[in-house]
């Protein structure tokens, strides 16, 4: 029976002394993928802070030599905020000598594109600002352009539509058929003006058209100034009839006909930029998902309901 014992004995020792092995070789098993994992952590959290400061730092700064920054216009002009901004920017940068203004839009409110319009207007003497038109400068497009010391078109941009516009709704007889009616407080007979709950009266037209006209003549007092034309040559051009590049040029609006890169050389040559000079764009902000996916429906939902006179080429919705 000894025997028994004494072999019973050593297989446990082995059994035991084998568990051991394994369980040493499983932690430190163990131990290699928790650094693995810790290391692969480390180098994503790495690339994320390099992304976001990377994306911070404006690098157009570090370029050397003397540059031309471009401002673009694209789309209905909604808010002028970011195309202020942008020029603002250039203007105080010392490295930028010459800002190109590209302007593809058939326009929008009146007052952001007033403001877009005193801007270059401020910038006069400051810096020399060039627009240069792709598809279409429409109406506040062209508004936006006229303070540039010069405006470059292609042969067959849509020029023009020097004109106002204001539209809205009038959902009564939907409203009737819904079976749904409102009810107005209002502190006086107009106040209201451009409910489309309610029939539009001869009082509401005329007081819109009164607004209508006195726009007009701001824009049309703009084009006389910013041209250097007389108004009766500017009057029979300001029915919002637009041109081609061409047209225009022959009629006073444009001042050459040329690309994108014509501009920027012109630009240069105000600036008395020697050599090719580099072409700075603003640096892009990223926008969220839903601005992404929305884009500016909720601005274009908005002007549709509410009356707002607007600097807008009529075949562009």
């Amino acid at each position: 029976m000894e025997w028994i014992e004494i072999w019973w004995s050593y297989l446990s020792r082995s059994k035991t002394g084998s568990m051991g092995e394994a369980g040493m070789k499983l932690q430190n098993q163990s131990s290699v993928n928790r650094w693995v994992w810790i290391s692969l952590g480390a180098v994503f959290l790495l690339f994320i802070i390099v992304q976001i400061v990377s994306f911070s730092i404006d690098r157009t700064k570090f370029h050397l030599g003397e540059k031309v920054g471009i401002v673009s216009i694209e789309g209905a002009i909604f808010s002028s905020e970011k195309t202020v901004k942008e020029l603002d920017d250039f203007a105080e940068r010392k490295d930028i000598k010459a800002i190109v203004l590209r302007i593809d839009s058939p326009g929008g409110s009146v007052a952001p594109t007033q403001e877009i319009y005193e801007k270059v207007k401020t910038l006069r003497g400051v810096k020399p600002v060039i627009a240069s038109v792709g598809a279409v400068a429409a109406s506040g497009g062209y508004y936006a352009a006229l303070e540039c010391e010069k405006i470059v078109a292609n042969r067959g941009s849509i020029i023009g539509s020097i004109g106002v516009i204001l539209e809205y709704p009038v959902a009564v007889d939907l409203l009737e058929k819904i079976g749904l009616r409102f009810e107005t407080v209002k502190s006086g007979e107009v106040k209201d003006m451009g409910n489309p709950t309610r029939e539009v009266t001869e009082r509401d037209r005329e007081i819109f058209q009164s607004v209508i006209y006195d726009l007009h003549r701001q824009f049309l007092d703009a084009v006389v100034e910013g041209r250097s034309l007389e108004k009766s040559m500017v009057e029979p051009l300001a029915d919002g009839r637009v041109f081609t590049g061409e047209q225009a040029l022959n009629l006073g609006l444009v001042d050459t006909l040329g690309t994108l890169e014509n501009a920027i050389e012109i630009a240069a040559n105000f600036a008395e930029i020697t050599g090719k000079p580099k072409v700075i764009s603003p640096k892009k902000e990223r926008s969220g998902l839903l601005d992404y996916l929305l884009g500016d429906a909720k601005q274009t939902a908005s002007s549709w309901f509410q009356p707002k006179p607007a600097y807008r080429w009529q075949w562009e919705k």
